[in-house]
């Protein structure tokens, strides 16, 4: 495993650096208004039209339970792909795709505030910087995805 890499996309959300393997990431949009869905989870930022079939929008932001900052408007939407399933993931700022050294990876202490240890993969070190390494296909629940789904 020594000298192995991978390519990660990192982006950010509240000032603070996530990465996801690239072989999640199906695209990169740029932000458009989800319509809003009532009796939705209030993660759960609304659906937009994607390629022609219904893309759910959901904020880490509020999936994470971090505060919620003013208008950003150069948030981006990463279209996560899993199996047969697609989310939309609102992020504040898609800075780069990289390749990281496996070694570089550590793994995540076993408490994170407020992240579950479900969808963190690791945390990646880098300029100096920590970078929570994310699953993107376990950021929902079961339960969550059924109801996004409905």
């Amino acid at each position: 495993m020594v000298g192995k890499e991978i390519k990660v996309l990192i982006f950010s959300i509240n000032d603070e650096y996530y990465a996801t393997d690239i072989m999640e990431v199906e695209r990169i949009l740029g932000f458009e208004e989800p319509t809003k869905l009532p009796d939705s989870p209030n993660f759960l930022e609304g659906v937009i039209n994607y390629e022609g079939n219904i893309l759910p929008i959901i904020s880490l932001t509020k999936k994470f339970n971090l505060p919620i900052k003013g208008v950003n408007k150069d948030e981006k939407i990463i279209v996560a792909k899993q199996k047969d399933e697609k989310i939309g993931i609102v992020v504040d700022v898609v800075s780069e795709v990289r390749d990281v050294n496996l070694d570089k990876i550590e793994e995540a202490p076993a408490i994170v505030g407020g992240i579950s240890k479900r969808y963190i993969k690791g945390l990646i070190k880098i300029d100096k910087k920590i970078i929570i390494f994310l699953k993107l296909g376990s950021i929902l629940t079961e339960e969550e995805k059924v109801l996004i789904s409905k």
